[in-house]
């Protein structure tokens, strides 16, 4: 696998019965970049985000991710990988230091709370419950879960989706930083601003297939 690229798609097809949900798809992913997919409900987003993820077995077609075959799923292929869900259903019961200790022993060389805490800007929320933080601490501690293992690539599902302008603010810097420490980053958004904002390339999906892809202004320019 060339190290230009951590994904790398060819030809990739899903169906379900008679129902071709992905239908004959590329895609590449370069290392270090923030990568968002964008496209209306049903166009085939979450079903590529789960392939790509291990969680779903591809039809046909050629799937590389961080040079393994994701749908094997080994250990050494899941521990490189990270994932933000909209709703993690994070323990209530546990303080967030408490948490991230369980996490973090799932893994072979986790990063440290401290140094979790301290990526998240959630030190001083270290002996608080979940129940106690603000909407954008709780999806932080979401990312916090996700640096667990000190992951090379990130999937990020719709992660502002109901947010406050503060708060999605918030998350933005975020995710700029964890770009900043080398991760590669894939995001799925229904905001374009969102996309605009954080995104190195942009896929619009619709039916199954990407219809454009490429930097954002280059997409808006060449509609024009």
């Amino acid at each position: 696998m060339n190290d230009d690229f951590v994904i790398k798609v060819k030809n990739l097809t899903k169906s379900y019965g008679n129902k071709l949900a992905v239908k004959g798809m590329d895609l590449k992913i370069r290392r270090g970049e923030i990568f968002a997919l964008l496209g209306p409900n049903g166009a085939g987003k979450t079903t590529v985000i789960e392939i790509l993820e291990g969680h779903r077995s591809r039809t046909s077609g050629d799937v590389a991710v961080l040079g393994h075959d994701p749908e094997e799923n080994k250990p050494s292929f899941r521990n490189r990988l990270g994932i933000v869900l909209q709703d993690n259903g994070i323990e209530p019961y546990l303080k967030v230091g408490e948490i991230l200790e369980q996490y973090i022993g799932f893994y072979e060389n986790p990063k440290t709370v401290e140094e979790i805490l301290l990526t998240t800007s959630l030190s001083e929320q270290r002996d608080s419950y979940p129940k106690q933080l603000s909407g954008g601490q709780q999806r932080r501690l979401d990312f916090a879960i996700c640096l667990c293992g000190d992951p090379d690539l990130l999937f990020l599902d719709e992660p502002t989706t109901g947010f406050d302008p503060s708060a999605r603010r918030s998350a933005w810097d975020l995710i700029l930083d964890l770009k900043s420490l080398g991760k590669t980053i894939v995001l799925t958004t229904h905001y374009m601003d969102e996309a605009e904002a954080l995104a190195d390339r942009i896929a619009l999906m619709r039916g199954g297939l990407i219809v454009s892809e490429g930097k954002l202004s280059d997409l808006r320019n060449s509609q024009e």
